[in-house]
């Protein structure tokens, strides 16, 4: 098929779509995380590619191309060429937030990218050394209202910072914001009392949340996390917060609707695998798939406008 493919161009025919739909993949895929090794969304890409592999018998590749805020990876793949062997597994950082965090950006969310599958939701925790004399979030605000200034917060990536920042806004507290470089540093500093407070992602404290090396109070999303069932939203203190960090696969700009189509299906059959939804949760992951690329599209296209809406409201001041 594909040497057809490759004889009819060479003779000036055009080829329909659906003839190199069923040849695609004749090549490995790279898979493109644009956050480091370790972070959660590339904990998630990595048990999706090796299962895709298997499906499509090709190889799909993670290369993590971190930095920016993950503007330097969405920027690759805005670039690359929309053949589907370069794929984007990204989070509502490079699409939700960096509009409203930076005054200009490498690249468009909307108009550069072709939506394929959300795969789900990566929950974030509020969670303090556990030196910190404070058991629940009443009483992390309560003594940071007391001691103005002396609680100082991670933000290695957009929700951390959001979620800080938001909660900072809507209960008066004097909280101070430190940069980290990522997320797995930020926990060690932690850890080690560099730090009070982060709003860490799942995916990568699970192991040191469960080990008790620090204390988790609350959770981002309005509904609670079945990751964390016993820790209560930090809408249940802090009344209308509600912050959900998502994860989708997308493709370049123009990527044909066959190939769209074709690893639509394959990652929703993937994350129907019940030994699939087993190690996404031991990563801290919750599977909730869109039925869709339309449905994921107008998902993206809410949490936008639901971001940029909280970001405005906290004060933050774009880049």
């Amino acid at each position: 098929m594909k040497r057809l493919a490759f004889a009819l161009a060479a003779l000036g025919l055009a080829v329909a779509p659906a003839a190199f739909a069923q040849s695609f993949p004749a090549k490995p895929i790279t898979l493109v995380v644009p956050f480091a090794a370790g972070s959660g969304t590339d904990g998630v890409a990595r048990i999706v590619a090796q299962k895709l592999s298997e499906r499509l018998k090709q190889q799909v590749l993670v290369e993590n191309k971190a930095g920016a805020s993950a503007q330097i990876g969405a920027e690759y793949v805005a670039k690359a060429k929309p053949d589907g062997y370069t794929l984007f597994m990204t989070t509502n950082t490079s699409h939700s937030a960096n509009p409203s965090l930076f005054k200009t950006l490498r690249y468009d969310p909307i108009k550069d990218f072709t939506p394929i599958v959300r795969t789900g939701e990566l929950p974030f925790a509020v969670a303090v050394n556990p030196a910190l004399p404070v058991k629940n979030l009443k009483e992390l605000l309560d003594y940071a209202k007391a001691n103005p200034g002396k609680i100082s917060y991670a933000t290695p990536n957009s929700t951390s910072l959001v979620a800080s920042e938001t909660i900072k806004a809507m209960t008066k507290v004097a909280i101070v914001g430190v940069q980290n470089k990522s997320s797995p540093q930020a926990l060690t500093d932690l850890i080690g009392g560099q730090l009070e407070m982060y709003v860490v992602d799942v995916g990568s404290g699970l192991s040191t949340i469960k080990s008790g090396k620090v204390r988790t109070l609350a959770v981002t999303p309005a509904r609670g996390s079945k990751i964390l069932p016993d820790t209560p939203p930090i809408a249940k203190e802090v009344p209308g917060f509600d912050l959900t960090s998502w994860n989708g696969i997308y493709g370049p700009a123009g990527l044909p609707k066959e190939i769209v189509d074709r690893i639509n299906t394959e990652v929703l059959a993937i994350l129907a695998e019940k030994d699939v939804q087993d190690k996404l949760a031991l990563t801290g992951f919750e599977v909730n798939p869109s039925k869709s690329p339309a449905e994921f599209q107008k998902y993206q296209a809410d949490q936008l406008a639901h971001w940029s809406k909280m970001i405005k409201a906290a004060g933050i001041k774009p880049e």
